[in-house]
């Protein structure tokens, strides 16, 4: 990738692409507001084994996210989720695409998680479009600056997308109480790994896949 400094070419080559490239993780709503950004981990990496290193559940792990509660299909959750393609894990805060989909309720999800799902790709568009900084090459720069770029012009679109009014979503600038693991202590670490197995919970992703199928059939089969 033209973006990538010829000096990390080798630590950022992946074997499936034959080529560097440096991954942006990202996390965006239709609004186009970018509100997670992971960028510039070295090595081999994919969007699976990204997750390891991206502080992207932090604050849930250390009970500092937004509370989320919603019934779909008469269940209750009690964490949001976030749409993912089908290589990302089973997790309960994920929810994928069907790979084959062969009936219509299926069909029907994979429609409108698919189309949903391109925000995120919208957003990078949209961002190279008014940073030509990004688009253009960085071979010659150094690892930290490229990272201060990418994060300084995600900032800066925030700011457009806010500033010109398009923002929907709310968010709580109120400070929370942090959540500190004491050296030794068994209650704390034993609650850190009670919410850490709880995103891993495949039963729960199946459920929540399940029951957003019957929602979107029955709330849009006519579409």
């Amino acid at each position: 990738m033209e973006n990538c400094p010829v000096a990390w070419r080798a630590q950022y080559t992946r074997g499936d692409h034959g080529y560097p490239t440096i991954i942006l993780e990202a996390v965006a709503s239709s609004d186009l507001w970018i509100c997670h950004a992971f960028f510039g981990v070295a090595g081999s990496r994919n969007d699976i084994n990204i997750l390891n290193e991206s502080p992207l559940f932090n604050d849930v792990l250390k009970v500092n996210a937004p509370e989320v509660n919603f019934i779909v299909n008469d269940t209750q959750y009690t964490k949001g989720y976030y749409l993912a393609d089908g290589i990302y894990l089973e997790w309960s805060t994920f929810v994928n695409s069907f790979s084959c989909p062969q009936d219509p309720k299926r069909i029907k999800f994979n429609q409108r998680q698919e189309a949903t799902r391109k925000d995120v790709e919208r957003a990078f568009g949209v961002l190279q479009a008014r940073w030509a900084i990004i688009r253009g090459a960085g071979r010659s720069w150094f690892m930290g600056k490229c990272k201060e770029i990418m994060y300084t012009c995600i900032i800066l679109h925030n700011m457009i997308v806010e500033d010109e009014g398009h923002a929907i979503s709310i968010w709580d600038h109120e400070e929370r109480d942090t959540f500190i693991a004491n050296q030794g202590s068994t209650t704390e670490f034993s609650e850190y790994l009670r919410r850490n197995s709880e995103l891993r919970d495949s039963q729960v992703h199946h459920q929540l896949r399940h029951d957003l199928v019957e929602h979107i059939w029955e709330t849009c089969r006519d579409d």
